[in-house]
This record gives structure tokens, C-alpha cells and sequence, in this order.
């Protein structure tokens, strides 16, 4: 289906260099990475009070090809399902063993693998971090499920280009990716829910030759409007219709998540980070930016909506928060049945009448009025 070399090779033969900066000055980069992440640990751990690993394995530094093999590692451990299913389901046609299909599947999987490469090559360039869900696995069985990756030309590019405190915004950056670490190590099942949508999504997939005919043609028709300026997007164009109800799960999960990493970053507080207002704001015009041909290209690969995921989950916490507290608020964590749906994400109040009950939120006090004096 893949072919994972082919899309090592082309993601970082493609991925645009990144900015110039002295053998001292990367080693110093890395080094203050390492130990900002460390501080935004425990900085996030005390502000959310979630129970994640109290002493983590340091953040992995990488420049842009290194976050691309690592994300072709994880696309092999995510894919792995759906490819042994089309495995099952090759007949005796042009895609089963024999040699005229080994030759098809020989060409098909290089194309696939450097169409899987240039996309790479493009997300290389933009990705500040990630907390990386799936790796792996480790035969000795010592290595953690999960790892913190932050991309660090990327971080300088950004700091520069918005002209911030390099100190200030790399810790910024820290304690967003550090949230994301807390919630997939301080939840027991959450990783475990994701994997598992995202497999019943790849395995959703309607791989009869007709649907994905159909499939095909309502991407091309997608890629046209975006050019014209539609809002179209291709995550939507390729679903099944089962896929949809999948993603509507997913989306809310990694909405609230997203969500969550931003309101911490911003609300751990000035103390911490005191430029934070000012990065917060170049960001955010940084976020809504760019060319023609870049917000095409975004829309495209649904980033728009991943920019979308920031702004509501923020704000849903935010509410929930304001109204429960953070202890409150941390009942979302409870189980994958506590977990927001799409449409509570936008009314905060449902969820909170859900899962803590309606006398959950105390009344706003009536307003009294206060002598003049006169």
C-alpha cells in the first residue's frame, strides 16, 4: 500500500531547510528545550492537577527530517490494521500475488509513499511539537508507550518571525505539548480510546473499487473548489458515511484536547511566562496568516479545522472551568463516556447538567444596590 522508505526518502529530500544557526547556538537551543520541558511539567502538573507521571523521560529534540521518520514510524503502527484487511480482501484480480499484481502493487506503493512524503515535507516545516501516541513497539518492553517531540528549527523560525522572547515562547510552547503528555499519561484509557477510533476509522474504509471511484472524484471536485476559494476540505471529500459518525468522536476528543493544551499554555499565568499576552496575540495573526497558496493547501488538508479545534476546546474549558473549577472540570477525564460530545463543545452548560448534574453550576448572585451616599 506504502512504501514507507520511498516516503522517508521523498519527505526529506522535499522538506524546505530550516533556519540558520550556529553548531553552538543548536546545542543551546536543544539543551534549554530539554530543560524548559522539564519545568513545564511540573508547572502543568500542579495547575491541571492531573495525575501523570511525576518524573517523565526527557522531551526528544528533532530538526525536520528527524519528526518525519518519526512520523512514518507512527503511520506504520496506525496503518498496520487496515493493510492486513486489504490483504484479506485481494482476490485473484490485478491486486492479488501473482506477478502482474506484485508489479502494480510495486508501482502503486512507491507513488502512495512519495504522495505520503510530500505531505510530510510540508507538515515538517509548521509542526512546533506533538506528543507521539504510537510507536514502536519495544521488544524488551521497557520503553514508554508514548514520546514528547519537539522540533526545534521550527521553534526558532516562529520565535524570530514573530520577534518574542525566545525564553518566554519556548516555554510557552512547552507547557501546551507538557498538557498533552499529562492527558495521555494521567488518563489510563484515553490512549487507548484514540488508537482504537482511529482504527475502526482506517478500518471503516469502503474498499470496493466503485466507492472508491466515487471517493476519488468528490476529492478531485474538493481540490478544484479550494483553488476557487471553497471551504471544502479532503479529510471530508475521502469519508464513508460510517467513517463520519467515527470522526465526529475523534474530532471531539482531539477538540477538547487541543483545547485543553491552549487554555493551560495561556492560564498558568504571567509569573511563568510574562510575555505570554504578547506571544499569545502574534500567534494567533500568525495562525490566521499566510498566502493564497498556503491557506489553500491548509483547507485542503483540513489544518483550518485542527486551527478551529484551539479556538472551541479553548473555550469550552474556559467555560467549564469558570463555572466548576478545574476539580470540575477534571470529571471530563473519568471515562471515554465523561468525554464532551461535538455538540456539547459548543454548549458547555449540557455538559456540565450531563456528567455533574444540574445543581452542578451555582447561580450567578443577584445584583444589590449599593447607597450612593447622597
Amino acid at each position: 500500500m506504502i512504501d514507507w522508505n520511498t516516503a522517508v526518502q521523498a519527505g526529506t529530500r522535499l522538506v524546505r531547510p530550516g533556519p540558520q544557526v550556529s553548531h553552538a547556538e543548536a546545542r543551546e537551543v536543544v539543551a534549554e528545550l530539554r530543560d524548559l520541558s522539564a519545568i513545564a511539567h511540573g508547572h502543568v502538573r500542579e495547575f491541571t492537577g492531573m495525575a501523570s507521571d511525576p518524573d517523565p523521560a526527557p522531551a526528544t529534540v528533532v530538526d525536520r527530517p528527524g519528526w518525519i521518520r518519526a512520523n512514518v514510524d507512527g503511520f506504520r503502527v496506525v496503518l498496520e490494521p487496515l493493510m492486513e484487511r486489504m490483504q484479506e480482501r485481494r482476490g485473484s484480480g490485478i491486486l492479488s500475488g501473482g506477478p502482474g499484481g506484485v508489479m502494480v502493487q510495486a508501482v502503486g506503493s512507491r507513488v502512495t509513499g512519495l504522495q505520503v512524503g510530500g505531505l510530510l515535507a510540508y507538515m515538517a516545516s509548521r509542526v512546533l511539537g506533538q506528543y507521539e501516541l504510537f510507536l514502536p513497539p519495544d521488544p524488551s518492553g521497557r520503553a514508554p508507550t508514548g514520546r514528547l517531540t519537539l522540533v526545534a528549527p521550527n521553534i526558532v523560525h516562529v520565535e524570530r518571525d514573530l520577534e518574542v522572547d525566545p525564553h518566554d515562547f519556548r516555554l510557552w510552547v512547552c507547557l501546551h505539548e507538557e498538557t498533552h503528555r499529562a492527558q495521555f499519561t494521567g488518563v489510563p484509557w484515553l490512549r487507548e480510546y484514540v488508537q482504537d477510533q482511529m482504527t475502526e476509522f482506517l478500518l471503516a474504509s469502503d474498499l470496493d473499487p466503485g466507492a472508491m471511484l466515487d471517493r476519488i472524484r468528490d476529492a478531485a471536485d474538493v481540490v478544484a473548489d479550494a483553488i476557487r476559494g471553497g471551504e471544502g476540505n479532503l479529510i471530508d471529500a475521502i469519508q464513508s458515511p460510517e467513517q463520519r459518525a467515527i470522526l465526529d468522536r475523534l474530532t471531539a476528543v482531539m477538540t477538547l484536547a487541543e483545547g485543553h493544551g491552549d487554555y493551560v499554555m495561556d492560564a498558568v499565568g504571567p509569573e511563568v511566562v510574562p510575555s505570554v499576552q504578547q506571544i499569545r496575540a502574534r500567534f494567533q495573526g500568525r495562525r490566521d496568516g499566510g498566502s493564497r497558496l498556503d491557506r489553500t493547501i491548509r483547507r485542503l488538508l483540513g489544518l483550518d479545522l485542527k486551527m478551529k479545534q484551539y479556538a472551541e476546546g479553548a473555550a469550552f474549558v474556559r467555560a467549564v472551568v469558570g463555572r466548576v473549577g478545574m476539580d470540575g472540570f477534571n470529571a471530563v477525564w473519568r471515562s471515554p463516556d465523561t468525554l464532551p460530545t461535538h455538540a456539547e463543545i459548543a454548549a458547555p452548560d449540557r455538559w456540565i447538567e450531563r456528567v455533574l448534574g444540574p445543581r452542578a453550576i451555582e447561580p450567578a448572585p443577584e445584583p444589590t444596590d449599593v447607597p450612593d451616599g447622597s
